[in-house]
């Protein structure tokens, strides 16, 4: 694939995620986007088999962004309580720097699309839940936290957590901040202040 299709690929996916933005959140067509990109929708399918493919480059982009990040943190945080926090805190903050990708993860965005789509993300939220609950592990291996409730409890206790301020922040047109009042709520799922 030439630089300049790489391009045109990068381009379809960020006027998705530009138009998932949009609060009142219309439905995307393949004609709409066609339409915002001043293309055919032809020219689409030269770097797209289907609009399914379109989402899942999205959904390729938050796996690999939101990873990314993670191993970032397990590498350099020693501290499983700190490691715990620090990816409910970087999930939150991505869905607030990224407003049209929340829409992807809520499934909102996913509803009548390929069934498959909605399966990723719930592979993706699976791997999250996973990636908590190894560092609470830690944090109750290393004391910072008691035996009960175990790990698996509270790694999707955090898990839901995230997923209903990103919820929130959706369907409240991106009004709710979804970091809003995290601090105060550290203390109840992770039994401190946050960032203490």
């Amino acid at each position: 694939m030439t630089a300049k299709a790489g391009e045109r690929r990068l381009q379809i996916l960020q006027t998705i995620a530009s138009m998932l933005e949009q609060p009142k959140g219309e439905k995307i067509t393949t004609a709409l986007l066609a339409a915002k990109l001043d293309v055919s929708e032809a020219a689409l399918y030269r770097h797209f088999a289907s609009k399914a493919q379109m989402y899942e480059g999205l959904i390729e982009f938050i796996e690999q962004t939101v990873f990314s990040l993670a191993n970032k943190i397990i590498a350099g945080e020693n501290s499983g309580l700190r490691q715990a926090e620090s990816m409910t805190v970087m999930l939150l903050g991505f869905a607030q720097k990224n407003r049209g990708m929340t829409r992807v993860l809520i499934g909102d965005a996913l509803v009548n699309e390929d069934a498959r789509l909605q399966t990723r993300i719930n592979q993706f939220m699976d791997r999250i839940e996973t990636t908590l609950k190894q560092a609470l592990r830690i944090a109750i291996t290393q004391g910072e936290l008691p035996l009960e409730p175990g790990a698996e409890a509270r790694a999707n206790t955090l898990l839901c957590y995230v997923i209903g301020r990103w919820q929130m922040f959706a369907k409240s047109g991106y009004a709710r901040d979804p970091m809003a009042q995290w601090a105060e709520q550290a203390e109840i799922f992770l039994g401190k202040k946050a960032g203490a």
